[in-house]
């Protein structure tokens, strides 16, 4: 029979040629297989939301804002972080705030009926009993009312609060000066602040914060101060103060390897970057950083002698980097230049609640019954 018959027989018929035949039975026994072996796709587990009272402490810093979850004994149950620069307006800032915020209750996966109360710890002058952001020289932002934002957002108690004054108040409360009658803190940062607690209380005027050490005034000059033959002591004595003094010994070649890091570069000159070139031994270097250190001396000694406080607490980027250098030197210069009888026997430590002191200090004031 001819080859074309044969093939029309087949189609005809139906009749599929043996080695096709094989191949297909092949293939149908595979996905037969596979079928059965497969497993019903599972659906998403979806986290159940924890049921717990909890707190939000936030701080809007100068660089970065961090809000933090608190449950009732300051354990940190999520973050969430986000950029602060003035340049972006208030407008912009305050939806941030909010936002991270929101951002914050969903990654510590709480319920957010839970929520009992906000503290916010801010740069610079503050109206604790408003809830008012007066001013914040490092952002540019003015008369800003967080709690108006913040309780008719969310409903709850806030407590505002200047940053320093919180991170004083935790350290006090639950950190390195818990026990202490009184405590001054001390944060060099972008600029110097500091914070003074006595017998429970955070010291400060009627209806305005107060312990506005960088703000000082001395003797002496650079090109950006409005008074001549006067400078602030910030500008002097802060991280961003040294920053923009190791950028002009980069440009000279005078600190060649912060220069090699970072180019000069302002932004990138930060604390740890700092404190790896006063380290090294470069002598301009070290010329830098001790003469901040004494006028911040100066400063604290004006305090010294002001309140007599039992107890010094450092804290902020570049004391963390290299806390035994500074305290010993800072210490030596408050001796220096305070009453002899009154620098004597006061204490002297590393703040120990980190990146979290202004969160969770904003939350311990609010918790004692002062919000607003």
């Amino acid at each position: 029979m001819g080859r074309a018959v044969l093939c029309w027989l087949m189609a005809k018929k139906k009749i599929t040629p043996p080695k096709a035949a094989a191949v297909k039975t092949e293939k149908a026994a595979k996905l037969a297989k596979s079928a059965k072996a497969a497993k019903p796709a599972k659906a998403p587990m979806i986290a159940k939301l924890k049921e717990v009272p909890f707190w939000i402490g936030f701080d809007l810093g100068g660089t970065k804002m961090l809000a933090c979850v608190l449950d009732k004994n300051y354990q940190v149950l999520g973050t969430a972080r986000k950029s602060t620069t003035g340049s972006d307006g208030q407008v912009k800032g305050r939806k941030k705030i909010v936002n991270a915020i929101h951002e914050a209750i969903a990654n510590a996966q709480v319920n957010p009926k839970g929520l009992q109360g906000i503290g916010i710890g801010c740069p610079g002058l503050v109206n604790p009993e408003k809830g008012i952001l007066i001013n914040a020289p490092n952002l540019g932002w003015n008369n800003v009312h967080l709690t108006d934002l913040l309780r008719g957002v969310f409903k709850k108690p806030v407590a505002v609060l200047n940053d320093v004054d919180a991170g004083t108040f935790g350290e006090y409360k639950l950190g390195a000066g818990k026990g202490s009658r009184s405590l001054l803190g001390v944060f060099p940062g972008t600029g110097v602040g500091a914070g003074f607690v006595y017998d429970g209380r955070i010291v400060m005027g009627r209806g305005v914060s107060a312990m506005e050490l960088g703000m000082i005034y001395m003797p002496g000059t650079h090109l950006g101060s409005p008074h001549t033959g006067a400078v602030l002591l910030e500008d002097l004595t802060s991280r961003l103060a040294l920053a923009s003094q190791a950028g002009v010994a980069c440009y000279r070649g005078q600190l060649p390897e912060l220069n090699q890091k970072t180019q000069g570069n302002l932004r990138d000159i930060r604390s740890k970057a700092l404190a790896n070139a006063f380290r090294g031994g470069n002598e301009a270097g070290m010329i830098m950083f001790r003469n901040s250190i004494r006028y911040l001396g100066m400063g604290v000694a004006a305090v010294v002698n002001l309140l007599a406080p039992d107890h010094i607490t450092l804290g902020g980027g570049l004391v963390e980097e290299m806390p035994t250098l500074y305290m010993n030197l800072l210490k030596e210069e408050v001796n220096r230049f305070a009453v002899p009888g009154l620098a004597k026997g006061v204490k002297y430590s590393i703040a120990k609640l980190g990146g979290t002191a202004v969160a969770v200090g904003s939350v311990a004031w609010l918790r004692e019954g002062t919000s607003v």
